[in-house]
């Protein structure tokens, strides 16, 4: 068995945590709502990434809504020492599946109770405040009322740090000047690379930088480039990104997420890898080229 502490560790918070993670979310049903198809295999995904040395896992109590969150307490309470849990705040669904903004404070202290309560902790690790001002990706907005919200439950002593997810570069400075900021969960992987400059500049600070959907997104050609360098280097497309992402920076925080032990096992032995400089050349002259 391949560690995820191969990929090293990075500080997160207070705590030092691998690279390679688990982002919990394709546990959820479809569109990331209601129960698992395979409630079995949901519970060994999660037993088998702890096992592999994973101690960063990232969840929301609004994926299902509630259902990951209770799959992870079911797994692993009670937790191992040194696993960090980050949840998401500030969105909600509809009966439907949609998503919506829940910025206003009675709100968000409602979702880090549920969090809490479903997670069977007493405090929660991280909280990221998930910005809704477009849901298909990071917009500017003012966030000086709900992360207010959010810090003044940290002062509580139910939040030990607090992160953001779908954030521009300008509401990082703004939430600096509220709280620390310890993460920065966006969208980003070779072909999307607008935030090339706030990864650069938050390593500069030590702060976790993490990205999400690590092939979001591709083009069919950038598809077939990937994959051509996967084939030379004798593996799998998403391990080659998922590689390409911890050799970009060490302030990268991965969390691919998968609801099947077997694709888990092909995640966590990217970490055995290490790109050449031409694999890495060819691949940032694709993501260049998409930018």
């Amino acid at each position: 068995m391949i560690d995820a502490s191969r990929a090293g560790t990075y500080q997160l918070g207070d705590s030092s945590v691998a690279r390679m993670g688990y982002g919990a979310m394709q546990l959820a049903g479809p569109k990331v709502f209601g129960p698992p198809k395979d409630r079995d295999e949901a519970i060994s995904v999660l037993r088998e990434a702890i096992a592999s040395g994973v101690t960063h896992l990232d969840t929301s109590d609004f994926y299902g809504p509630h259902v990951t969150n209770q799959l992870i307490r079911e797994a692993l309470y009670p937790y191992r020492e040194g696993l960090v849990i980050v949840t998401k705040v500030g969105a909600k669904r509809g009966p439907d599946a949609s998503w919506g903004a829940a910025f206003s404070p009675a709100e968000l202290e409602s979702a880090v109770h549920d969090n809490l309560r479903n997670l069977g902790l007493d405090v929660l690790d991280v909280v990221n405040l998930r910005l809704m001002f477009d849901v298909a990706g990071p917009a500017e907005g003012d966030i000086e009322q709900p992360l207010t919200a959010l810090a003044e439950l940290q002062q509580k002593g139910l939040i030990r740090h607090i992160g953001l997810s779908n954030a521009t570069a300008k509401q990082v400075s703004q939430g600096q000047t509220i709280t620390r900021i310890v993460c920065v969960q966006n969208h980003y992987n070779l072909a999307h690379r607008a935030d090339d400059s706030l990864i650069d500049s938050l390593a500069q600070s030590g702060i976790a930088y993490v990205p999400f959907f690590p092939l979001g997104g591709f083009s069919p050609l950038q598809s077939e480039n990937l994959t051509a360098v996967a084939d030379q280097c004798g593996a799998t497309p998403m391990q080659v990104a998922l590689v390409w992402l911890l050799q970009r920076s060490p302030n990268i925080l991965l969390i691919p997420g998968t609801s099947s032990v077997a694709h888990l096992k092909q995640n966590i032995a990217s970490v055995g890898l290490n790109l050449p400089p031409e694999a890495l050349r060819a691949l940032d002259e694709m993501g260049a080229a998409a930018n």
